[in-house]
């Protein structure tokens, strides 16, 4: 049962439980999928962030894993400069469904070739895209998939809700199946992914909006202070058995500004407070022990305001967790 938290946050009642773990592995080969959008944003960058990564050494790294790598570089994205924004509750609306349609056909293919789909961002509009390959992949087998939403932010605006009218404010809505018929209706399943099997961990910056659909949606929501108060280890173990719940596996979303900028100063939208990076190991390192991992994304880096490529060098490291490098 939930709890009413600060801020209007629902809380999620803890009750201890072990991770299950499947029984199958997670695909040996990775694809490496790079999506370099910044059209969902107002600060310009973030675009950026997946040749960040590539600078940061992520395809050699993740070779020392033991893993076979397969970079098959970038889905097309519309230049900003050469598209007018359109609708100013949705901007660059058709551009990001566009960038977003050949993502999800490449994240669709990636799963039926039996490899992992790692997309770098962009900014977090390009999530429907990911999510919708994945859920379109497993659809055939009538199967669903969940979702770990690592983010400060929720991310669950509407055009109609939204303050700003940026659409890397709305992907979660949009997935759940509230907002941009463009958007909603990508993968051809609606909604993509139940609420009941969306998890958000780290959250501490949402809209009134926002909070009011949180609490309506029927979707898991883990605020710093449940982390402050529980620990990061039993908020993983919750959100990996409402995520894993009657599904094919999850899909995780790693918005960098998860972390608290001190460690991760490169983002699109700092918030204060934010997990640890000890924390941030953690919470990916129990995503690898589950083996429950179908797609793995990771967003908003933005190498404009970075120090010295330090977020990007902090997101390879997290990938690598993500993916069962272990420190013994």
């Amino acid at each position: 049962m939930g709890l009413s938290g600060p801020g209007g946050c629902r809380w999620v009642s803890f009750r201890p439980t072990g991770v299950a773990k499947r029984t199958s592995q997670m695909p040996e080969k990775i694809r490496i999928i790079g999506v370099p959008m910044d059209l969902g944003a107002s600060r310009r960058g973030v675009d950026m962030g997946p040749s960040a990564l590539r600078v940061a050494g992520l395809q050699s790294r993740l070779k020392q894993l033991g893993r076979q790598v397969e970079d098959v570089g970038n889905v097309a994205v519309p230049q900003a400069e050469e598209q007018p924004y359109g609708e100013k509750k949705a901007r660059y609306l058709d551009e990001i469904t566009q960038t977003c349609k050949g993502l999800a056909e490449m994240v669709r293919k990636t799963l039926d070739e039996d490899m992992l789909p790692l997309v770098l961002g962009g900014d977090h509009s390009i999530a429907v895209g990911t999510v919708a390959g994945a859920a379109a992949h497993f659809n055939k087998i009538g199967k669903r998939v969940g979702v770990i939403w690592l983010d400060a932010h929720g991310d669950m605006n509407t055009p109609e809700s939204s303050p700003s009218g940026n659409i890397h404010g709305m992907p979660l809505a949009s997935i759940m199946g509230y907002g941009p018929p463009e958007l909603i209706d990508l993968a051809g399943i609606k909604p993509m992914v139940e609420p009941r099997n969306v998890v958000l961990v780290g959250i501490r910056e949402l809209d009134s909006k926002e909070r009011r659909f949180a609490k309506e949606s029927g979707v898991h929501v883990f605020t710093m202070r449940d982390i402050d108060e529980r620990g990061m280890r039993q908020v993983m173990a919750e959100a990996l058995r409402f995520a894993g719940d009657d599904t094919a596996g999850i899909s995780v979303s790693l918005d960098m500004d998860f972390v608290d900028p001190s460690d991760a100063p490169g983002v699109g939208t700092p918030v204060r407070g934010g997990a640890t990076y000890r924390e941030a190991h953690l919470a990916l390192e129990m995503i690898a022990d589950s083996r429950s991992m179908v797609s793995f994304e990771l967003v908003e880096i933005n190498p404009v305001i970075d120090l010295h490529n330090t977020t990007a060098l902090l997101g390879v490291e997290l990938v690598l967790s993500g993916l069962g490098k272990k420190i013994l």
